[in-house]
């Protein structure tokens, strides 16, 4: 057995119920195209490969993706040896599903891909950084640039919680499963996405601000404008970003859009 590489975040998951509840959120079946992110040992690849046509597991470190090619005895399993962010997504089937127990430095750099990919999953299941998942699925009042990110493309549903202590090694904190399913069509589709992303980056820029004084200083604005932007929205100019919702970014995006 291969020693987890601290370096790389690995960390490997044996339990069984763990492992089929990754699958069971993607709901994986037997007609699925599969992308598995850091294979790893091939746990979860083998609970993949009894339900899936097929699995591409994708592994960065050259000797578990040589030993899970050498040793995985399904035929619907391909491992490639690459780094996931240098992975062609556009080569897999139109609809494919994603499973991945993803390392906690590079799970906010993976879900961009994922998101913004021109051939993005339907649906996918994370095992992540308790924290990261409930910051992706969080409510206003509780609201970041992640969570609106993700929501923005995909609808999440917070699964078990997975103890450190079910790891070897064990992490320093809590594991959560996440699953998203895409939008079936863009949430609004009147207005470009880089607008969008342009207003809430302005209104996240000084977090501990007033949306009115965070947006007058992120897109240079002066104070009767952003008012005036505000008001068209139906937004409090004493709110914070982190209390306001996806539509209220919306409307905050169609009245900077008018007003430029």
């Amino acid at each position: 057995m291969s020693a987890p590489k601290k370096s790389l975040g690995q960390h490997w998951l044996y339990d069984v119920n763990s492992l089929r509840a990754m699958a069971d959120a993607a709901h994986i079946g037997p007609n699925d195209e599969v992308l598995e992110i850091g294979p790893g040992l091939g746990t979860l690849t083998a609970e993949l490969a009894g339900r899936a046509k097929h699995v591409t597991s994708v592994e960065f470190d050259p000797e578990l993706a040589e030993g899970l090619a050498m040793h995985m005895s399904a035929k619907n399993v391909t491992v490639v040896h690459l780094d996931i962010l240098k992975f062609d997504l556009t080569n897999l089937p139109r609809n494919y599903k994603v499973a991945a127990n993803l390392p906690y430095y590079i799970t906010s750099k993976i879900v961009r891909m994922l998101l913004e990919s021109p051939n993005p999953p339907r649906e996918w299941s994370l095992l992540i950084q308790k924290e990261v998942a409930h910051r992706m699925a969080a409510q206003p009042g509780d609201m970041s640039i992640l969570g609106i990110a993700v929501q923005y493309y995909a609808e999440p549903t917070l699964g078990p919680v997975v103890l450190a202590e079910l790891f070897t090694p064990p992490p320093k904190v809590d594991s959560q499963n996440i699953a998203l399913k895409r939008h079936a069509k863009p949430m609004y589709g009147d207005i470009k996405t880089i607008d969008y992303v342009r207003v809430v980056r302005a209104g996240f820029g000084e977090k501990r601000k007033t949306i009115r004084n965070s947006l007058s200083g992120g897109l240079h604005m002066d104070k009767p404008q952003i008012e005036a932007l505000l008001g068209a929205a139906g937004v409090n100019p004493r709110a914070r970003a982190e209390q306001l919702d996806l539509d209220d970014w919306y409307r905050l995006t169609k009245a900077y859009i008018s007003l430029v």
